[in-house]
């Protein structure tokens, strides 16, 4: 009977996963999922356009959604749909985040109760706005203040929302698919014209003036070469290869003696969504996906798996689930030991498997190891530790695992959220980061060493709350607990000390020497010497249970720091994981694991689990 309750309950969670792998159905007159699917090359990745909706709000306003102004809230692919090709209607959208009171101030506008607005509004103090926003670009990163801040996010969220605005339609087009049609209709005469006038013989002024004009109406679009919906003309060719519209039909169409397929396709939809025929739009859809997939089929699955991970979002999945566990592992400390015991670490093995999905997911779509940059190190770092936390409960039992598990899978990726807020988190390696084999290896190494690290600590910080406050921890429990922190403080010296000297010979390889004193080489070589005097303090009798207990825990404070500390600094080789936000929050975490060590230090007597224990006496040398 016991059993059944576990299996229920990981069924029932499992059901829950399962469900939330249901894509979107088309609701919608227009079909705006199936749009949202199609794929683009933007800030150099190829990626579906419902993904270049998600990351461009994620710049506009931190969130993936759009504010509801009454009626239904529509999808990210909805939104960029409106955008691109009734930019009127998505100008009125409250899409911006401003919460700054002197940007709202700069851009004129006043808050009333929300930090939501739309270009409309911004529109009219954009001249001063673009003043303000070049001398903040033009002040150095680290010099720049909240208010310099703030416009430069504003002034990036306009930036992108522009060249989203004018990527399938000049923005003088009254009916974009008669321009098109226009064109290819022009090509043949006004070429044989043009070829005439090269070779000196005698041609037609009058198709080569027609194929003038009918190229002049894509002028505009010139520019706005940042989002690259049009594929390659051949399967053998790259990524790189993909253009812009404005490219396609300006100078691609000239070179080839035609207009392209997908060209042809953008401009049945856009005009089919502006006049108001869903019929054409979704034939136009089904037609392009059609070409699409006997064109290249291999660009399309890649992209149809990113979709699908989108919508599931199995990330957040595990989040609800390690927070269920949390709260079932706190509850057997109380009550119903064993079964809540059972319960939750079936449910955290589930939450377990879904987070390993959702980086194979990952790794699938970037072909790259599962650590790539700050976010994705987040999202590694609680996999590795909730990974330890199940070791640790499979062999001990004691829901210590369950709760250090839940708690570490949790806040790790509420901190990857937050790193999210920046846009696309799947973006583009830097150049000196280009290597597989370094990523596998290197960084995966030094990742685990973070994630045993923070298990150390936190068991640590598990010991004294739980020791203080209740009576679980005396005797042979306290003695395990000393245990599995001394063991996990072992395999984090050796993975922290694999992975700082293969990271040295990487850098050795990129930039010609092994060791430079470089504010990232120090914080792990910090890691690697921290973890070497705990160690070493307790080889020697220095500390007993509750001292190598502190000293895990202040563990915590310097993995943080080499973690995400460094990177505040914008110095060094390494300056390119440099991040502006989040000091607030690191400063926040080393307080309480100090005020944590600073509890652990009151005497005995006060703490419910050792007040009735005669004391130990012990060496004068001896730190408790």
């Amino acid at each position: 009977m016991k059993r059944s309750f576990t299996l229920i309950a990981m069924a029932t969670a499992m059901l829950w996963v399962l469900l939330g792998m249901r894509q979107p159905r088309e609701c919608y007159p227009f079909h705006a999922a199936g749009f949202g699917r199609l794929p683009a090359v933007w800030n150099g990745r190829l990626q579906p356009l419902d993904s270049v909706a998600r990351n461009s709000l994620l710049v506009l306003r931190g969130r993936q959604s759009v504010p509801v102004d009454g009626g239904k809230r529509p999808t990210p692919s909805e939104w960029i749909l409106e955008l691109m090709a009734k930019p009127d209607a998505a100008d009125k959208r409250r899409v911006f985040r401003i919460d700054h009171q002197d940007v709202l101030a700069l851009v004129r506008l006043r808050a009333n109760g929300q930090k939501d607005f739309s270009f409309d509004q911004i529109a009219p103090a954009l001249g001063e706005f673009e003043r303000e926003s070049e001398r903040a670009r033009l002040t150095d990163l680290k010099d720049r203040g909240p208010f310099e801040r703030a416009v430069v996010r504003l002034d990036k969220a306009l930036v992108v929302y522009d060249r989203l605005k004018h990527s399938l339609r000049p923005e003088s087009s009254t009916n974009l698919l008669d321009e098109i049609v226009g064109l290819e209709r022009s090509l043949p005469a006004g070429l044989a014209a043009w070829h005439a006038r090269q070779s000196g013989r005698q041609y037609n002024a009058e198709d080569l003036d027609r194929l003038a004009t009918m190229r002049s109406q894509f002028d505009g679009m010139l520019g706005c070469d940042h989002l690259l919906p049009i594929p390659p003309p051949d399967t053998t060719s790259s990524q790189d290869d993909w253009s812009s519209l404005g490219s396609a039909l300006r100078l691609d169409a000239l070179r080839v003696g035609r207009v392209h397929e997908a060209a042809m396709r953008y401009g049945q939809m856009v005009t089919a969504l502006r006049e108001n025929k869903p019929d054409a739009f979704n034939s136009a859809l089904a037609k392009y996906r059609a070409w699409l997939s006997t064109t290249i089929p291999v660009e399309l699955r890649r992209v149809e798996r990113e979709y699908f991970y989108r919508h599931w979002q199995p990330f957040l999945k595990s989040v609800v689930l390690y927070g269920f566990v949390f709260v079932l592992g706190l509850g057997s400390w109380f009550g119903w030991f064993q079964q809540l015991n059972r319960v939750a670490y079936g449910v955290l093995v589930v939450a377990f498997l879904v987070h390993t999905a959702g980086i194979v997911f990952r790794m699938a779509i970037e072909g790259r190891p599962p650590v790539t940059n700050l976010y994705s190190s987040a999202v590694f770092v609680g996999w590795g530790a909730v990974a330890l936390g199940i070791l640790i409960e499979h062999f001990n039992r004691d829901g210590i695992g369950l709760v250090l598990s839940a708690a570490l899978g949790l806040i790790t990726q509420i901190i990857a959220h937050n790193l999210a807020v920046g846009g696309d988190t799947m973006g583009v390696l830097r150049a000196v980061l280009d290597s597989n084999f370094w990523l596998a290896t290197h960084v995966i190494t030094v990742t685990l060493g973070y994630s045993a690290c923070f298990v150390a600590g936190f068991l640590g910080v598990v010991y004294v709350l739980r020791a203080f406050f209740t009576r679980g921890m005396a005797g042979e429990v306290s003695a395990s607990l000393a245990r599995m922190v001394y063991g996990t403080v072992c395999f984090a010296t050796l993975f922290s000390f694999v992975g700082t000297v293969l990271g040295g010979i990487w850098a050795d390889q990129s930039w010609g020497r092994f060791w430079g004193w470089d504010p990232k080489e120090n914080g792990a070589l910090l890691v690697v010497v921290w973890n070497a005097i705990v160690l070493h303090a307790r080889w020697i009798g220095m500390v007993r249970d509750r001292g190598l207990m502190n000293l895990a825990i202040f563990g915590n404070v310097v993995t943080a720091f080499s973690w995400f500390g460094v990177n505040m600094l914008g110095v060094g080789l390494h300056a390119y994981g440099f991040m502006e936000r989040a000091m607030f929050w690191l400063v926040l975490f080393v307080l309480s694991q100090i005020g944590i060590v600073g509890l652990s230090l009151i005497p005995d007597r006060y703490w419910a689990s050792f007040r009735d224990l005669k004391p130990i006496p012990e060496r004068k040398t001896r730190l408790n």
